[in-house]
């Protein structure tokens, strides 16, 4: 029983305080006024009687009525229920007034007033009853504004004196005394919520999804704020969701209305269930933390900062479809045709118990079984329950779920655990649920009828609760008339009697003592336990949890126990990753159990050995949570294992399972214990049942069975009865149990947390010790002694293990984990004294122990560990250190350890690594016992180390290592290496001080290509003698020469001096690389050789001359150079020798091209406007469009000013820059005049010039001569491309990838028909024949920025925005961490794709080849290029190179592409030393590839056209291995200048070489090329004057292998002697079996085997075979080149015999029949070594062929090419190349023309593949065919007999033929055609 009302209280508003700005209230009555001692009156209440504030307003409000809800200091909640109506506020005047209402008094209604007051009634109760309190208040209300003749005193006396059953389902009819009557219903269960209809509403306001989040958001205790313009619906939804979370209890802030003078309150850091007016959302903004959940609008906002954990599934799904069943049962029917016409919603009062049992059901769910998580502590005197999350979530297979977690963390649970832990009490409908519905529950999964039955089963229930009585007494309320709210009151509300109220409240009590009290029957009983929960996975995934694996672990169990050791050893790999899955970890404890015999199991070294193994690998790889269910099975264990160490000294097993982190955790400790406790309590009241029980059999099987709380609810039962001497003797059996646990624990703390070595003051460590692939019989003695003291984490309780003892900080840990434990299980005080007064001695006693373990330990036999293998080492490489002992550790590259190729474990591996002068080796073989006879090798060289790193230890290393390191080189390999520790730490350092010694040496000329041969002390050595005096003395004379000629007289800024031997090895930085800038007044004569070299030096400028790029420029036609040095007048281009001695630019060759008309003084000036003095040079010139390619650095930025100045501006007199513009025009317009096309069109020989120049064609228009490259989708249409290739036939379209606008496009093809312009001009041709361009500067766009272009010049800017070397260097880091990332991707944004993407690389490349193919088609349409780009000597050199190798084929061969690099990269000063970060000095710049990106576009060239490069693929990788390997000396230093003056550029020919030993890579390759066909290419069939166009999409290329492939079985395969030329020589270290059985049959693993070694392609295999029968027949060997020159030969004499119809036993050969393509098939069969080879050919004229730009990735080559007919074949009379002269533009084009007698037709393509026509001439309409004259721009050395005349009827056709024959023949064949018809 329990009072209706506590307090009755009158609010109104204070108007003492009115004018102090905001309104507030105060209290004018409150009764009674004397608190209650049970229940104080809660202060603040005027507060919340107006939660928006105390306000006058101007209109009379209706009343209005709210119910808040106020905590007090004992978190009792109490409801507050507000009835507030408004008052009139008395005039100033009051005599008038009291006029005014005598006047009126009969008047009913009147003028409001001007203000109105409010005040409230309030209803202070520790019950909630609505709906009652607002009739109560209503009642009161009537009575004063009706003026009911009921006294008020009389109504509040009754209100607050009626006393009410709070449970039991009983009714109860009360009255104030007021011809009123209500009838109070209470619940049967008050345990259980009473909503009535509020969580219906809820469910109504915010949705489904939107109540899940909160009820999650709740239960994980976040802040939640409800919004509302209503004040009850606030607190009906805060009372809604609290009554969700039944059966938990809401344990934080709780406050259904908040007043705004208390909105700071939000801002609480604690977890709270808000509730607050919508007016105040403003408010709202700041609140980053709060989940928002507005009820009126139906939202809820959650802040991107708050996650919240959702339910599990399924249990997330079965909830979501419960709950729209139960709101919406049509759902299911709505698409039915004939849908139930009963199937209707319920009421909502009962929809409202419906939802209520969904989240029931859920709850059952999710704490099913917790029951027998339960730990009971302590029985008597009071009950003491923990409960063991670890072991249910165990149980429930959810160890990983985040929100049951966090639930089980929370407050709310603990309440719950301690309110329904206690096994005797009142049970509820929840606990029947638990317990018994469990199975129904299960059943009933995936079947939603029999859900929504038993859902509704439990809504029954909690309807009966609330409502047992079907029919309720009708209640008699009186209710005000309406509208009397707007009348005029005579009087405010009353002042109350308190002496009569009073009075009533007295007799009340007065009654009440003479009643007896009511006492409440609690229905105790004992709590059903319910069923245990099953070990379930939900996944199904059942591969770990096998049972084979399972029978492993036993077998090898088995087998250890039984000292079969070679057959545990070979099952020992397997059961350790069975360990991996939860079930083996299982099946190991049990299995050890059984071989412990009364707590003690002693083994001999070897099988010790092995358990402790096993026991460290089943702790790790496992969650926390698991680790500590593994943990509490092996605790006893790690005592009972032993070994014995000497008479009387025992090593027990946890001495060396010590390292993981579990046994440093209180919260492990604290479940351990307490589980044992609760086994002992139960033992000890099982004996005593024992004592009292007769019968044995079927009762001893009972009390085996009881659980402990069964046994603890039984005892409490019983506890009433016993008596007090009994009951104090349970109690103190209870306490000694506890306390001799707590000893017992004090123990085994200590034998986890002290080290075996205490003397070193060593903590532990905070990494676990068990790795499963290495074990020793001296475990203890390497692992563990040797390591140093570590801080330890202040989460373990060594807070400060620094500065003290290993002892001390034991003590404390075990100190705290006591005090915790015993506090909690009520242990006394005097028991907990003695206990910290042993545990010191306890610990010390144990120390002494371990000392003699220690001592005895260290006399065990050494670890036998593998032999070290000594690496084979090329001559002249020596060892610097021998080999240090390591492990190689796995990294994120997954095919070593298995990963998705299968195959075992190569690494980890265990071996040692070793420093040569030439490379970092390891070498060892794999711990795991399967790939145990395989050897690991991983190498490279030194000189590409980029980076080593200390890295933390790895949690699997059984034998801690000291020292980890992480190198990484730029041949994209890593070593991940984890040092033995037998190798100090100072021996680490020593090994990385060598390392960056030999990486970075002080000269250039102390790198390995230049000490190869030497001993190691030399190499050390900062000097060194020198090599070759000679070349250094002809070095010095050069410079002497240079000095002499230019030193004094002519040299303005700076004086040249050679730097000395100790300055030569570190480059010029920036700007100040070059020097030397020669004056104007010099003369050409001063610079002839003859005035410069003396004659003892002329054999250096015959060098010169011999050199490959003089050759290669006299093959091109830009100009001949002889030893006389003469030169031929007739020609556009000279080789210039201004440049001889390096003084214009000493990055420069020697000998340049520059335009015929160009003298070299002018070249002293204009080299200043440039960048380093790198000035526009020829480098290459087409051969067909005579057109040629420039290069040069970009401008100064003083230049670009003066470069584009106009000329027409008036200046003050003629400037230095102004003659510096005209030198510079001079030279652009002498390179147009060179030009055929350009050199008489239309007079332009004036030097108007290069005016101006602007970069947007926004401003210049249509008719803008800008090309961009900024939008790579604009294309390029009908663009002419003659003998052109592209990458694919199967690409959308040809263009998309070169962004040319459409007017450069449509002059850059040449088309012969034209629209007018844009702007409205004319089209003639004599204005498009001035408007063609007749060179393109391709310059940066950031540096020729801001300039205008004068419409008339023969030149235009191509501005680019390209990247530059930062750039570079940033994405090849990333480049690198993608393809070898250094551990695996966990994460979604670490992808290998992911990473590839934010590289940049491909986007680079795409960038390369896009403006390497535009130059190419402005080259090819006879328009001259100038590559102007930074220094010019990075992305200039790219550009350049690609387009010469797209263009020329000759670059395409071997010993083109070899010329392409030393002409372009080596001679031109590519900076080698610098971008590879060399020398010491070069150190701080980093390594930035541009060779590599070189060499890469190469590739995927040569992956689009394999038949168009004479090098294979390995020829490339070689090429970017070793240009930063420094093997070589070919790409050392940064010019010819720097080779020249180290003596490296011309080597004496008396010199005498090493036989083995190279120093230049060409040599290299040249001999290597005679042994073996490594770097040729099978599939190499040129065609003549092919311009390839590959495809530079991004989604075209593809990820060279080169960065992600390794051969771990000999490693890099680019030293050809270490893999190729050596037999393989096993020896005794290596040879694991030598008797073994020897087999045929070989695995091939992709990345341990050299694939092309082990799986050679048919053509090598087959020249091999060849090869060995000729030794066999005594023959000498025949080289390889010859045999298949000769097959050749053969193949091509037999299909000329045989026309189309060829032997099938000839070869593959390609042939080249008069003016006809041979298309070729290869089919390379990969299956087998020994493969035969399918030959196809086809001779037909007519086919062609195009290359697939994806045929790399395939298996067969078979399909390289695919082949189709050309377009009407069947029609083709005669066809052949024909020049044919445009119509309007009068340009001359090759085209394929095809004449047809059939169709009477001579029609032309821009190729002999094109399938599109371009064109056609109708022979009805040709009037005569006539031999022609030669025209302007025909082409050149073409005789004049070969020009022909076609006329028809419309129009003059210009033709001309390769020669007169030709021409002859076409006329023949044309007349022939027009006579037939």
């Amino acid at each position: 029983m329990a009072r209706l009302a506590d307090y009755f209280v009158l609010v109104g508003f204070d108007h003492d305080k009115r004018g102090s700005g905001d309104g507030q209230g105060r209290i004018i009555q409150r009764f009674p006024e004397k608190e209650w001692e049970d229940n104080p009156f809660p202060e603040g209440i005027q507060l919340f009687c107006q939660p928006g504030g105390w306000q006058l307003v101007l209109e009379r409000k209706s009343p209005n009525f709210l119910v808040a809800v106020l905590t007090d200091i004992n978190s009792e909640r109490h409801s507050c229920a507000c009835f507030t109506f408004w008052e009139a506020v008395e005039s100033l005047q009051p005599q008038q007034n009291h006029a005014n209402v005598t006047e009126e008094e009969d008047s009913k209604f009147i003028q409001a007033p001007q203000l109105f007051a409010p005040k409230s009634l309030v209803l202070v109760s520790q019950l909630d009853h609505t709906e009652v309190f607002r009739n109560c208040l209503g009642l009161i209300y009537t009575i004063y504004i009706d003026c009911l003749d009921f006294p008020l005193e009389t109504v509040i006396g009754n209100l607050l004196t009626c006393i009410v059953p709070i449970t039991g389902g009983s009714q109860r009819t009360i009255s104030l005394g007021a011809g009123d009557r209500q009838v109070i219903q209470t619940p049967i269960n008050d345990a259980l919520p009473v909503t009535g209809c509020s969580v219906a509403l809820f469910l109504k306001q915010l949705g489904i999804n939107n109540v899940l989040d909160l009820f999650c958001a709740a239960l994980t205790e976040h802040k939640i704020l409800f919004l509302s313009s209503s004040y009850q619906r606030l607190t009906e939804a805060c009372r809604a969701l609290l009554s969700l979370m039944f059966p938990l209890k809401y344990s934080f802030t709780y406050i259904p209305i908040l007043p705004a003078q208390l909105i700071e309150v939000l801002c609480s850091p604690t977890p709270f269930i808000i509730g607050i007016h919508s007016s105040f959302r403003a408010d709202m903004q700041d609140l980053l933390d709060v989940i928002v959940a507005d009820l009126d609008g139906g939202t809820v906002v959650i802040p991107e900062c708050i996650h919240i954990s959702v339910l599990p599934e399924p249990y997330l799904y079965q909830t979501q479809t419960a709950l729209c069943m139960v709101l919406d049962p049509e759902l299911e029917y709505a698409d039915y045709a004939f849908p139930p016409s009963s199937m209707s919603a319920s009421s909502m009062k009962f929809q409202d118990k419906e939802i209520r049992a969904v989240f029931l059901h859920l709850f059952a769910q999710l704490f099913q079984g917790y029951r027998w998580s339960l730990q009971i502590i302590r029985v008597h005197p009071e009950p003491v329950i923990r409960f063991h999350k670890v072991a249910f979530l165990a149980q429930r297979i959810l160890l990983d779920d985040d929100f049951l977690i966090k639930v089980l963390d929370g407050m709310a649970f603990a309440g719950f655990v301690s309110e329904r832990g206690s096994p005797y009490r009142a049970c509820d409908l929840f606990d029947e649920l638990v317990a018994n519905d469990i199975e129904r529950i299960r059943s009933e999964e995936g079947n939603p009828q029999k859900v929504l039955k038993h859902i509704k089963e439990i809504s029954e229930k909690l309807h009966r609760n609330e409502n047992p009585y079907p029919a309720v007494a009708m209640h008699k309320i009186q209710k005000p008339t309406e509208g009397s709210h707007l009348r005029l009151q005579r009087s405010t509300f009353p002042q109350l009697d308190e002496g009569m109220v009073q009075w009533f409240i007295d007799q009340a009590s007065a009654k009440l003592k003479n009643v007896p009290p009511a006492v409440k029957v609690e229905m105790k009983c004992i709590v059903p336990m319910g069923h245990p929960t099953a070990l379930i996975d939900r996944n199904g995934i059942i591969l770990a949890n096998s049972a084979r694996r399972l029978e492993v672990v036993r077998n090898c169990i088995t087998y250890i126990f039984e000292n079969k050791l070679l057959e545990a050893k070979k099952l020992l790999p397997a059961m350790l990753r069975a360990l991996k899955g939860r079930a083996a970890r299982q099946c190991l404890t049990q299995e050890l159990n059984l071989h412990v015999l009364q707590n003690r199991a002693v083994l001999d070294h070897q099988q010790f050995d092995y358990v402790v193994r096993m026991m460290n690998c089943a702790l790790q790889d496992c969650t926390p949570l698991d680790e500590h269910l593994v943990a509490a099975t092996l605790l006893p264990l790690v005592t009972a294992f032993c070994r014995k160490l000497g008479s009387g000294v025992t090593q027990f097993a946890y001495s060396c399972v010590q390292e993981h982190l579990v046994w440093t955790n209180l919260q492990f400790w604290e479940a351990m214990f307490y589980n044992d406790v609760q086994n002992h309590i139960r033992a000890l009241y099982l004996e005593m049942e024992c004592d009292h029980l007769t019968e044995t059999g079927s009762v001893n099987g009972e009390r085996e069975q009881k659980s402990a709380l069964g046994v603890a609810a039984e005892q409490l039962r019983l506890w009433p009865t016993y008596s007090k001497e009994k009951q104090q003797e349970l109690i103190d059996k209870e306490e000694s149990t506890v306390y001799s646990q707590a000893i017992h624990y004090g123990n085994r703390l200590t034998y986890l947390l002290l080290p075996l070595d205490t003397s070193k003051n060593r903590l532990l460590r905070s990494t676990a010790i068990g790795d499963m692939e290495s074990v020793s019989n001296s475990f203890v003695t390497n692992s563990i002694a040797g390591s140093v003291a570590e801080s330890y984490d202040t989460e373990s309780g060594f807070e400060d293990a620094e500065t003290s003892d290993v002892a001390n900080s034991v003590v404390r840990f075990i100190n705290r984990f006591v005090d915790k434990v015993c506090t909690e299980s009520g242990v006394s005080s005097d028991h907990l004294k003695a206990l910290h007064a042993n545990l010191p001695d306890i610990v010390q006693m144990h120390i002494e122990t371990l000392d003699a373990v220690h001592r005895e330990s260290k006399r065990l036999p050494p670890i036998q560990k593998p032999k070290l293998l000594r690496p084979s080492l090329l001559i002249g490489e020596d060892l610097v250190m021998e080999g240090l002992r390591v492990f190689m550790e796995p990294d994120g590259r997954e095919e070593s350890m298995g990963g998705s190729v299968g195959g075992p474990s190569i690494l980890p591996a265990e071996g040692a690594i070793f420093l040569t002068t030439y490379r970092i080796i390891f070498k060892g073989v794999p711990t795991e016992t399967l790939a145990g006879e395989q050897t690991v090798i991983r190498s490279f060289p030194v000189a590409s180390f980029t980076k080593d790193k200390k890295i933390s230890p790895h949690l699997r290393a059984e034998q801690e290592p000291q020292d980890r390191l992480q190198l990484r080189s730029s041949t994209f390999q890593l070593m991940k290496i984890a040092f033995d520790e037998e190798v100090g730490s100072e021996m680490v350092e020593l090994f990385r001080k060598h390392i960056h010694k030999l990486r970075y040496p002080q000269y250039v000329h102390s790198s390995f290509a230049f000490t190869v041969g030497q001993s190691v002390k030399q190499v050390m050595e900062p000097k060194q003698k020198e090599k070759n005096p000679s070349l250094r003395t002809m070095s010095k004379n050069i410079m002497k020469n240079a000095k002499k000629t230019i030193g004094r007289q002519y040299v303005t800024r700076k004086k040249f001096t050679p730097p000395t031997l100790d300055q030569r090895g570190i480059p010029a930085h920036g700007d100040n690389l070059d020097q030397i800038s020669v004056s104007d007044e010099m003369e050409q004569s001063a610079l002839t050789l003859s005035s410069t070299i003396r004659s003892s030096d002329k054999s250096t400028m015959s060098h010169m001359i011999e050199r490959a790029c003089c050759r290669d420029y006299q093959r091109l036609g830009l100009g001949t150079l002889s030893n006389s040095l003469t030169r031929s007048k007739n020609e556009p281009f000279r080789i210039t020798t201004v440049n001889r001695m390096y003084g214009v630019c000493r990055s420069y060759p020697s000998l340049l091209i520059i335009p015929q008309t160009i003298q070299d003084s002018t070249m002293q000036r204009i080299s200043r406007c440039y960048r380093q003095n790198r000035f526009p040079v020829v480098c290459w010139k087409n051969s067909r469009s005579k057109s040629v390619l420039l290069r040069s650095a970009g401008l100064h930025g003083k230049s670009v000013v003066g470069f584009f100045k106009s000329q027409n501006a008036p200046t003050a007199g003629p400037s230095q820059t102004d003659s510096t513009s005209l030198e510079q025009e001079k030279y652009l317009q002498a390179v147009i005049n060179s030009m055929p096309h350009y050199a008489d069109t239309g007079g332009r020989n004036t030097l108007s010039g290069f005016t101006s120049a602007h970069m947007h064609s926004s401003v210049l228009g249509n008719r803008a001569r800008v090309i961009t490259l900024a939008n790579p989708r604009a294309t390029l249409k009908g663009r002419e491309s003659p003998q052109g290739k592209w990458g694919s036939i199967r690409g959308s379209g040809r263009l998309s990838a070169y962004s040319l606008n459409a007017d450069v496009g449509i002059r850059l093809a040449g088309k012969e028909t034209l629209s007018l312009q844009a702007n409205g001009g004319p089209s003639d041709s004599h204005y498009f024949r001035q408007q063609r361009v007749g060179l393109y500067i391709i310059g940066d766009k950031s540096q020729l920025k801001g300039a205008k272009q004068d419409p008339l010049q023969q030149w235009e800017v191509v501005p680019i925005e390209i990247f530059d070397v930062r750039q570079v260097k940033n994405s090849f880091k990333k480049l690198m961490k993608a393809c070898v990332p250094s551990s695996a991707c966990t994460e979604s944004n670490t992808s290998y794709y992911h990473s590839l993407e934010e590289s940049d690389w491909l986007s680079q490349l795409h960038k390369l080849l896009q403006v390497s193919v535009l130059v190419v088609e402005l080259l090819d349409n006879g328009s001259s290029v100038l590559i102007s780009l930074e220094d010019g000597w990075d992305v200039t050199t790219q550009v350049v190179s690609l387009v010469q190798l797209l263009s020329d084929q000759h670059y395409r061969t071997l010993e083109g592409f070899r010329l392409l690099i030393e002409k372009e990269w080596l001679s031109f000063g590519h900076r080698f030393s610098h971008r590879g970060a060399q020398t010491m000095a070069s150190q701080s710049s980093g390594f930035t590839p541009v060779f590599l990106q070189f060499l890469d576009c190469v590739h995927q060239i040569h992956l689009q056209f394999p038949m168009e490069f004479e090098f294979s693929q390995y020829y490339l990788k070689f090429l970017a291995y070793h240009y930063v390997s420094n093997r070589f000396r070919t790409f050392l230093l940064d010019s010819d200048h720097e080779r020249i003056e180290l003596g490296l550029m011309y080597e004496e020919k008396g010199e005498k070489k090493s036989q083995h030993i190279y120093k230049s890579v060409w040599d290299y390759i040249d001999r290597l090329s005679k042994k073996t066909p490594i770097f040729f290419n099978y599939l190499y069939a040129p065609e003549d004057g092919e311009v390839l166009r590959p495809y530079g999409n991004i989604s075209n290329l593809k990820v060279w292998d080169y960065y992600t492939h390794e051969t771990l079985s000999e490693g890099p395969p680019y030293d050809w002697e270490l893999v190729y030329g050596r037999r393989e020589q096993v020896d005794d270290g290596e040879r694991m079996d030598t008797m073994a059985p020897q087999t045929h049959r070989k695995i091939v693993w992709p990345c341990y085997d050299n694939q092309n070694k082990t799986e050679p392609d048919a053509i090598s295999k087959l020249l091999e075979e060849m090869q060995m029968l000729e030794c066999e027949l005594g023959q000498v060997p025949g080289k390889w080149k010859e045999t298949w020159d000769k097959i050749k030969t053969t193949q091509r004499t037999e299909s000329m015999q045989e026309g189309k119809h060829l032997s099938s036993s000839s070869l593959l050969i390609s042939s080249s029949l008069s003016h006809h393509r041979r298309s070729q098939c290869v089919y390379l069969h990969e299956a087998a070594v020994g493969s035969t080879l399918n030959l196809s050919l086809d001779t037909d004229s007519s086919t062609t062929s195009t290359p697939s730009s994806g045929i790399m990735g395939r298996k067969s080559t078979s399909t390289l090419y695919s082949q189709f007919q050309t377009s009407e074949s069947e029609h083709r009379s005669y066809e052949g190349i024909l020049y044919k002269r445009g119509a309007l533009l009068k340009a001359w084009k090759s085209r394929w023309f095809v004449l047809d007698k059939t169709k009477h037709q001579l029609r032309y393509y821009d190729s002999k593949s094109d399938v599109d026509m371009k064109g056609i001439v109708d022979l009805a309409e040709v009037e005569s065919v006539t031999l022609g004259t030669v025209a302007m721009g025909a082409p050149k050395n073409i005789e004049e007999k070969a020009f022909f005349d076609l006329k028809t009827t419309k129009r003059v056709y210009n033709f001309c033929a390769q020669d007169c024959q030709s021409a002859q023949q076409w006329i023949d064949k044309i007349q022939s055609c027009l006579s037939d018809a």
